[in-house]
């Protein structure tokens, strides 16, 4: 599943939130996801900023109260998704927020890393019966170990993402090594999400054989938000869903290379064969100097055994660029 995050990229704005539900409809993605904010359950005047992105919002709480949508909004932005063919993910990050995507028909439950050890709050995702993803960012693998133990006492399907939580995260940082360990150890569907703002780790990912992928976007990563940095744009995100999908089919597709049966015409078409590179007489003792290799393939000696006619004398004369046929040279017998 490849998952395209629009996080709060909307900024608060319910037009910008359902144009890019539109605008990713038609780039290959099966998913968008959003976070869902509920600024009184989840946080406080102490809060504070992670990065000091905004030059409107005087506190953390002010900045999540302005991200917030209404029930009936979130309702809409469900059923925009569910219209355009794509599944509707989010992030809740309280209760009440779980509450209301519950509500509204969420597809799948995204944990922030954030959030991977609050067990209230899982508990109360696992009781909706929903997919839950789970982001690894900030945990390590003691930690996910007892929350994917925990989450397992209920029926939900579970995945888990290699994430490193930097924005954006360098190529050093990305941990691809991780995907492999993570599916070695639980036994579930692994996936990667990224923070890089280019579309390589995701391409890579899937070359490691990830299954889901999830990434931010933004219409121009000039725009405004604290995610813009590690975020790439929508006309990238096409390019990258198509790779992942070309990536997937060749995986899917193990090449044979000890059956190179279907090669046999290309390889008389490109073989060569041996000549003489200048007109020799009846008698004359070929040497290394006097043969060439020519197209195609299949008109008397291949090229590759050249040694056997070395030091072995023509019978008849020989035109330049004549090819050299076994029947042109002595066998000694």
């Amino acid at each position: 599943m490849i998952i395209a995050e629009i996080a709060q990229a909307h900024d608060g704005s319910l037009g910008n939130a359902h144009a890019f539900i539109d605008a990713l409809a038609d780039t290959g993605v099966d998913a968008v996801k959003f976070q869902t904010h509920i600024a009184e359950a989840e946080s406080s005047a102490l809060e504070p900023f992670r990065v000091k992105f905004s030059r409107q919002d005087p506190t953390r709480y002010d900045y999540w109260k302005r991200m917030e949508f209404s029930p009936e909004q979130w309702q809409g932005i469900a059923n925009h998704c569910h219209e355009v063919g794509l599944k509707f993910i989010s992030s809740p990050f309280s209760n009440a927020a779980v509450d209301l995507l519950d509500r509204v028909g969420v597809d799948a439950i995204k944990i922030g890393s954030g959030e991977i050890s609050n067990l209230l709050m899982l508990e109360k995702i696992a009781k909706t019966g929903k997919p839950i993803i789970l982001s690894s960012g900030m945990s390590d693998l003691e930690e996910l170990e007892r929350t994917i133990d925990f989450l397992k006492t209920f029926p939900n399907p579970i995945s888990v993402l290699q994430c490193t939580t930097a924005y954006p995260t360098s190529p050093e940082q990305w941990g691809l090594n991780v995907i492999g360990i993570l599916g070695e150890k639980f036994k579930i569907p692994i996936g990667f999400s990224d923070h890089s703002g280019n579309i390589y780790s995701c391409l890579a990912a899937a070359a490691l054989g990830a299954e889901i992928f999830e990434f931010h976007v933004v219409f121009d990563r000039r725009q405004f938000g604290p995610d813009t940095a590690a975020s790439i744009t929508i006309d990238q995100t096409k390019v990258l869903a198509q790779g992942i999908r070309e990536i997937q089919r060749s995986i899917a597709s193990p090449v044979k290379k000890s059956d190179i049966r279907k090669y046999d015409e290309l390889k008389r078409i490109f073989g060569k064969s041996l000549a003489v590179n200048k007109d020799l007489k009846k008698g004359d003792v070929l040497r290394f100097e006097d043969l060439e290799s020519k197209k195609p393939g299949d008109q008397g000696i291949s090229a590759a055994a050249y040694r056997s006619v070395l030091g072995k004398s023509v019978i008849q004369d020989l035109k330049q660029w004549d090819f050299l046929k076994p029947e042109h040279i002595h066998t000694g017998e």
